[in-house]
């Protein structure tokens, strides 16, 4: 399996539990794995070019930085 096979299925499976997570209410736990979810699916559109994939998930990128900003007690 190529390495963005491997970004694109990790970031499902922490995208997915990060949803998870925010439904049981285990909070900064969901920030972080959704976050880094995200993060790899950025990448994999970065590296295949993919614009619909890049813009999707990297518009998330600042919004976990406010959550981690939070969960850190910066805001």
């Amino acid at each position: 399996m190529k390495y963005v096979e491997w970004l694109k299925w990790g970031g499902t499976a922490f995208v997915l539990s990060g949803i998870l997570l925010t439904n049981l209410n285990l909070y900064p736990l969901n920030i972080l794995v959704h976050g880094t979810g995200s993060l790899g699916w950025t990448v994999a559109g970065i590296l295949t070019n993919d614009r619909a994939l890049t813009v999707n998930f990297g518009m998330q990128m600042p919004l976990f930085i406010l959550g981690y900003a939070k969960m850190g007690g910066l805001i």
